[in-house]
């Protein structure tokens, strides 16, 4: 991608529409979510709807079939799974002053043997200390819910996803070929073969990351929440339902539910042995999570890091609210092979090399 003529650079033109794109989301942030979820749920659902159209089936019909299968799959699970989660939450808000009560008197005789190695004073440091930064913890909590739910909804309400989301899903489905032909033949003839080549390395990393962390987060969100229940964990079922789904974000679902199940397990339970039970639930999940769904279902090739996601997750978030969380990997995905690309144009520079590069 060298520059062509005088007056003419590719990079500073690719620049310029990067920054025209991020600036058309600032601005439509507030009605881009039903239509970026529906991009999001098209790019889900279009291997099944290209195997159909390989057996012969149009593709208008492959995709109106998978969208079926898909919405009849999603409002089996929100009627078999919801009732119980709502009574679940329900309890739990109910029952939390007594749980707290309870880890109080728990740990009560560790608490009474740190009064008595630690001066009254220093005691108090503690307290306001942790006091403080657990109201600024909590504080922020309602903060960033809020910034979500007014940023990402602002004009459209829940109908607005489940209306405008499978339509744009659909028609998506329906013209990815044509969309993809018509996009590739406005691609420059001097820069077409690196583009092609960039988005087909983009495609596989989000494809494989993106699918790969959905199944992920349902087989934990289904192990956890069943394996909870089944040690008899009050709310085990929420809990490890939320733990699961939360596990996109690296680290933080298996933290997050490892924290609350055992917390609530030392609340409920005298005898050491199920408390242990629990906390090896979830000890189970994040070692197979690292050493067998990873590896199978994302695969090394993906090369993403979780420090890199985690940031941009934050990032989109903080920025754009829910719609920034959607668009943060697929963003994520584009600058690490942008940066990656970046990197052996320079190790094939002068700059790098030292001297004239070949065929200069």
């Amino acid at each position: 991608m060298t520059e062509s003529r005088a007056g003419w650079n590719p990079y500073w033109f690719w620049a310029g529409v990067a920054v025209v794109v991020i600036a058309l989301i600032y601005l439509f942030q507030a009605v881009l979510l039903p239509f970026v979820a529906g991009i999001l749920l098209a790019y889900l659902l279009d291997p099944p709807v290209n195997r159909l159209t390989k057996l012969g089936l149009g593709r208008g019909w492959a995709t109106l079939s998978v969208l079926l299968v898909f919405a009849i799959l999603l409002v089996g699970v929100v009627l078999l799974v919801v009732p119980m989660l709502q009574q679940q939450i329900t309890e739990l808000i109910t029952k939390t002053p007594d749980l707290i009560a309870a880890l109080r008197e728990r740990f009560g005789g560790l608490l009474a043997l740190l009064r008595t190695r630690v001066s009254p004073q220093d005691i108090a440091k503690i307290q306001e200390a942790v006091g403080g930064h657990a109201g600024d913890i909590l504080g922020m909590v309602p903060g960033f819910l809020a910034g979500l739910l007014t940023k990402g909804l602002a004009l459209f309400n829940i109908l607005s996803l489940i209306f405008i989301t499978p339509i744009v899903a659909f028609y998506m489905m329906r013209d990815w070929p044509m969309i993809v032909a018509t996009v590739d033949g406005w691609l420059p003839k001097r820069q077409a073969p690196t583009i092609r080549r960039l988005f087909v390395e983009m495609d596989q990393k989000l494809s494989g990351y993106i699918r790969g962390v959905s199944m992920i987060c349902i087989i934990l969100a289904v192990f956890y929440g069943t394996a909870l229940s089944a040690v008899g964990l009050d709310f085990g079922l929420v809990v490890g339902l939320l733990a699961g789904l939360m596990a996109f974000i690296p680290f933080v679902g298996a933290i997050f539910g490892f924290v609350i199940s055992v917390g609530l397990a030392f609340a409920q339970f005298s005898e050491w042995t199920p408390i242990l039970l629990v906390a090896g639930i979830f000890l189970l999940g994040q070692a197979a999570e690292g050493n067998l769904l990873q590896p199978l279902l994302v695969g090394r090739q993906v090369n993403l890091h979780a420090v890199w996601i985690i940031f941009s997750l934050l990032a989109g978030g903080a920025v754009f609210g829910f719609l920034g969380v959607l668009l943060a990997v697929p963003f994520a995905v584009i600058i690490a092979v942008l940066v990656r690309f970046a990197i052996e144009q320079y190790r094939e520079s002068e700059l790098y090399l030292g001297e004239s590069p070949p065929g200069s």
